[in-house]
């Protein structure tokens, strides 16, 4: 097999098209057919379903469309890095964002490598801690934030601060900042939970239990964002770390106030792969990402967030 087939198949899973994908490869239609079709005899194998709303993979496709994708992915960050310029840091980071922290970090942080690093491509992958740690093991992540993660044999968790989790309502509720809700008082009205399995549902149902609480679920759903959509239109309150709803309590769509008997607390780490080279544009950029991060809660843009201290917070070490 070569790059050329590799290519191909990526694009045409993506698009599900071999037109269209050959449009975007700048081929014909039949040489993209015919790298396809040399590939399955080389393997032995179909990779691609024909079917009435365009090509599907099958099975076998779908590893090889993962495996060819990464191994592109490799040799684009091999380019980039290989760089003739010398004292100029170049290469492609993917970076991991929890979905909480997303809006606040984002475009800092880009606006920031583009200026002081215009040699390094960020690539932003956001998600939540669970997905962000198997893409990292996957190979698929340079460095991302995770919470409540220590380090692991495959990777390294660096501390960067902890935060407290807080109670979400709808604005009729006038929950304030400076007067924290206990947990029992909470979940007295219907919450609208992360679904099981969620690192943020196994806080919330620990907190339940140290209070003595019995929790009534309203909704459960994967997204921030829903959550958040389904308080404002009244179906119960919710449980978010500060800063995924700081934004929404200074528009006054949302309001929210700490948690307390018993304080629930979140710790954010910066995960790092441990047994993979580093490259320097990974290792600008994850200082960066600590620099960002600590800007904004100097700043108070991280509601209830404390910095934590780490010798060893660049990646790679």
């Amino acid at each position: 097999m070569d790059l050329k087939q590799l290519k191909a198949i990526v694009t045409v899973a993506e698009v599900g098209s071999v037109t269209r994908a050959a449009e975007l490869l700048h081929l014909v239609q039949p040489a993209v057919t015919r790298q396809i079709r040399t590939l399955e005899q080389e393997l032995g194998t179909p990779l691609f379903e024909r079917t009435r709303t365009g090509m599907r993979p099958t099975e076998a496709g779908a590893i090889m469309v993962d495996r060819a994708r990464r191994a592109l992915n490799e040799l684009d960050r091999a380019r980039a890095e290989v760089q003739p310029t010398p004292g100029v840091v170049t290469g492609i980071v993917t970076v991991g964002l929890l979905e909480s922290t997303s809006d606040l970090l984002a475009e800092p942080l880009v606006t920031a490598v583009a200026r002081d690093h215009p040699g390094v491509e960020l690539r932003l992958m956001t998600a939540y801690s669970g997905h962000l740690q198997q893409w990292l093991d996957d190979g698929d992540l340079d460095l991302t934030l995770l919470y409540n993660l220590d380090s692991t044999p495959s990777l390294s968790a660096h501390p960067l601060l902890r935060e407290r989790l807080w109670a979400v309502a709808p604005p009729s509720a006038r929950l304030r900042a400076d007067q924290p809700v206990p947990f029992p008082e909470a979940a007295k009205h219907r919450l609208v939970m992360p679904t099981s399995g969620h690192a943020l549902r196994r806080l919330i149902d620990a907190a339940a239990v140290r209070s003595g609480a019995a929790i009534d679920v309203a909704a459960q759903t994967n997204s921030m964002r829903v959550q958040k959509q389904l308080v404002q239109a009244g179906h119960g309150w919710t449980v978010l770390p500060g800063v995924g709803i700081a934004e929404d309590v200074a528009r006054g769509t949302l309001s929210a106030a700490p948690l307390s008997e018993p304080d629930v607390w979140r710790s954010v780490v910066l995960g790092t792969p441990r047994f993979r080279r580093t490259p320097p544009a990974v290792e600008v950029v994850a200082r960066e990402l600590v620099r960002r991060i600590n800007s904004a809660v100097t700043q108070g843009r991280w509601p209830s967030a404390q910095v934590q201290q780490d010798d060893a917070p660049a990646a790679g070490e």
